[in-house]
C-alpha cells in the first residue's frame, strides 16, 4: 500500500521537450487507437502534450498486445518486450531505438519507469479467459491499468499527491471498463465478478465516490499536473448512466453525445477543474 503522503514533482530536464518525428508518431498512434485520450492531450498545453503522447502511446501498445494474436506465448512475449524496455529506462540505460520508447525515455524518471512495469504485467489477465480471482484482483487490475497511467502522467508533468490521482484514475478506469464489457464478453472474457444489475450499479457508485473524493482534494494536484486528468472527461456521465440504468452496460449504450462530451472537455480544459 502506497503512503498517503506520496508526492512527486516533475523530473528536471536539461532542455525543453519538443515535437520531433517520434513524438509525432506517438500522437498519430494515439489519435488512431485512443481518440478520446488524443482529444484530452490536445486540450492540454503544448508542453504537456510532449509528455502525454508517449505515455498514451505506451498504453495503446500495451493494451492491445494481448489481443493481436491468439497464441498466449506470443502475447506474453509482446508484453515482456515492453517490460524489458521499461527496465532499461529504470536502470538508467540507453533504451532501444523505438518511436514510443525513445520519447518515453525522455519524460520518465527511473522510478516511474519501474512503476509502469506493473501496468504492463497486469495485462496478462487479458491473454487468458479465466475470470478475476476475487474483488482484490479486479481492483488491482483497474488500479494498475488506469490509476498507474494517470499517476505516471500527472507525476511527469508536476507535483501531485498519489492517492488523489489514483482515486480519480480508478473512477475513470471503471467507466472505461464498463464501456468495454460487450466487446470483452464477445471475446470470451468474464469481465465482472458479479454481473447482476445491483452489483453493476454498486460498482459504478463506488467509482463515482472515489472520483468525488479526489475532486474534494483538488489542491493536492498542481496546475502543472492537472492536464493529465483531462483524460477522464467522459467518465462521470458513463458512471452515472451505469448506476441509474445498469442494463445499458450489457447493451453497449453508455456515454453521452459527441457534441455534449466535447463541450465538457472544453469546459474542463478552460477552467482546470478536472
Amino acid at each position: 500500500m502506497r503512503s498517503a503522503g506520496s508526492w512527486c514533482t516533475m523530473p528536471e530536464r536539461s532542455e525543453p521537450l519538443r515535437l520531433d518525428a517520434d513524438l509525432t508518431a506517438c500522437a498519430a498512434l494515439v489519435e488512431r487507437a485512443d481518440p478520446e485520450r488524443f482529444r484530452a492531450a490536445m486540450a492540454a498545453p503544448p508542453s504537456a502534450r510532449a509528455v502525454l503522447f508517449p505515455l498514451y502511446a505506451l498504453n495503446v501498445e500495451v493494451s492491445r498486445a494481448p489481443w493481436v494474436t491468439q497464441e498466449p506465448m506470443i502475447a506474453e512475449m509482446r508484453l515482456q518486450w515492453w517490460r524489458d524496455a521499461l527496465e532499461q529506462i529504470a536502470k538508467g540505460e540507453t533504451p532501444r531505438q523505438h518511436e514510443v520508447i525513445t520519447p518515453l525515455s525522455r519524460v520518465l524518471t527511473p522510478d516511474m519507469a519501474a512503476r509502469l512495469d506493473a501496468m504492463v504485467a497486469v495485462r496478462r489477465w487479458d491473454i487468458y479467459s479465466e475470470p478475476f480471482e476475487d474483488e482484490a484482483h479486479f481492483e488491482r487490475y483497474i488500479d494498475e491499468t488506469s490509476g498507474t497511467l494517470f499517476w505516471a502522467a500527472s507525476c511527469s508533468l508536476g507535483a501531485a499527491e498519489e492517492p488523489v490521482v489514483r482515486d480519480f484514475g480508478y473512477g475513470v478506469g471503471v467507466a472505461n471498463w464498463l464501456r468495454a464489457i460487450p466487446e470483452l464478453e464477445a471475446r470470451g472474457r468474464v469481465p465482472l465478478l458479479d454481473g447482476r444489475a445491483e452489483a453493476v450499479a454498486a460498482l459504478a457508485d463506488r467509482a463515482l465516490e472515489r472520483m468525488q473524493r479526489a475532486r474534494a482534494r483538488r489542491g493536492a494536484v498542481s496546475r502543472q499536473a492537472a492536464p493529465a486528468l483531462l483524460a477522464g472527461w467522459r467518465a462521470d456521465a458513463v458512471l452515472r448512466q451505469a448506476r441509474r440504468d445498469p442494463a445499458r452496460v450489457g447493451a453497449g449504450a453508455l456515454g453521452s453525445s459527441e457534441a455534449r462530451a466535447r463541450l465538457a472537455l472544453i469546459a474542463r480544459a478552460a477552467t482546470g477543474r478536472w
